[in-house]
């Protein structure tokens, strides 16, 4: 057993498992906050009377939704730069890093999306109704009444949006990104045993994810309170 852990639990691979651990909550708190914009704007697009805009924001949602994330993952890497390198003639050769984040953002993006639209149709027709009566504009009624209403609806689901963005990160080890899952398969492949590693990265997705949900669990209390 001494053995087993002077070969695997050094400090270089620890260090190098939580560098990588560190990349992995990164690149999902940003597919998180960019997919919230997309889906603030796709929820807009849906309860839309606009048929333009909600045909869109339609397509949006059920495209992504309706297709594997490693095909989408794989259509930025693969897809886009090929795409590009037609039309212009010139390559196209984004970061890895980049093309990760853009990819769980707009994956990310149609899910927030119908719990946006979900929560801002949960809302009280009374308030919409008091809104009118007080005068105020579609714009001034979203902002001031419906939305703030609905964004604490969504809030324990958005942490479990970030979970899942924290575990689908490992996707984005096909492409090159060294984050949690490449970790351990890099130390794997110096050692010639995949086993250790592998199970030290679930221990760390394990603290990760259980961390978090302790966390939601928290606020869901003290929401809960506050109503």
């Amino acid at each position: 057993m001494e053995t087993l852990l002077e070969k695997y639990l050094t400090p270089d691979n620890i260090t190098f498992m939580l560098q990588a651990a560190v990349v992995s909550v990164v690149i999902a708190a940003l597919a998180l906050t960019f997919g919230l914009c997309l889906g603030i704007l796709g929820a807009a697009g849906r309860i839309s009377k606009n048929k333009v805009a909600h045909g869109i924001a339609t397509f949006y949602v059920e495209t992504i939704r309706g297709t594997p994330m490693m095909l989408q993952i794989l259509f930025f890497y693969l897809g886009v730069p090929s795409i590009v390198r037609s039309i212009t003639g010139n390559p196209f050769n984004p970061s890895v890093y980049l093309i990760g984040v853009v990819a769980l953002s707009i994956n990310s993006g149609a899910y927030t999306t119908e719990l946006i639209r979900s929560a801002i149709q949960a809302v009280d027709a009374g308030q919409w109704e008091a809104s009118r009566t007080l005068g105020l504009g579609y714009r001034q009624m979203m902002r001031f009444i419906i939305l703030p209403q609905a964004f604490k609806r969504i809030i324990p689901p958005l942490v479990s949006e970030f979970i899942t963005l924290i575990k689908d990160s490992s996707l984005l080890s096909t492409i090159g990104v060294v984050e949690l899952l490449q970790s351990a398969k890099t130390i794997g492949t110096y050692t010639y045993n995949y086993v250790p590693p592998l199970l030290m990265a679930s221990v760390v997705y394990l603290a990760l994810t259980l961390t978090i949900s302790r966390f939601s669990s928290k606020l869901e209390e003290r929401m809960a309170l506050s109503d």
